[in-house]
């Protein structure tokens, strides 16, 4: 007797990874010093590529540097774009990814998220957190 089994893309596919991913992408103009933004994926993104588009600094961190119980910012847990047109890929699964303005900015800062999306939902991502992402010191 045959069994079928329903296929579906899962976290731990592989073929989700190799295929090209549907782009999705989003940005801002505006945004003020010490404030940050959330890009928030509808499915699980493969990469992200994230474009600096101002003279002013901008930051990428895949948790909040709001957040009381994290340390993102006093553990250095972000990487800086300080210059018009820098730009960073991050090869990497993730739901979401932050982009914030270091308090230091004299002015707005523009950027831009582009993301290739796999067809995983994002229910299925794990929480990005514990050493070198929200801890100090490794617990």
């Amino acid at each position: 007797m045959s069994v079928f089994t329903n296929y579906r893309a899962g976290i731990a596919n592989v073929g989700s990874y190799q295929v090209s991913g549907k782009p999705w992408i989003t940005g801002s103009t505006t945004l003020s010093r010490d404030t940050e933004f959330k890009a928030t994926f509808p499915a699980v993104a493969k990469s992200v590529t994230i474009i600096n588009d101002s003279s002013e600094d901008v930051r990428i961190h895949y948790n909040s540097v709001y957040t009381d119980s994290m340390n993102v910012a006093s553990g250095s847990h972000f990487v800086t774009l300080t210059n018009d047109r820098d730009s960073i890929t991050l090869t990497m699964k993730c739901r979401q990814i932050y982009v914030s303005a270091p308090v230091a900015n004299s002015g707005d800062a523009s950027f831009t998220v582009i993301a290739e999306l796999t067809g995983i939902g994002v229910a299925e991502m794990i929480e990005l957190t514990g050493s070198g992402l929200t801890t100090i010191d490794g617990s």
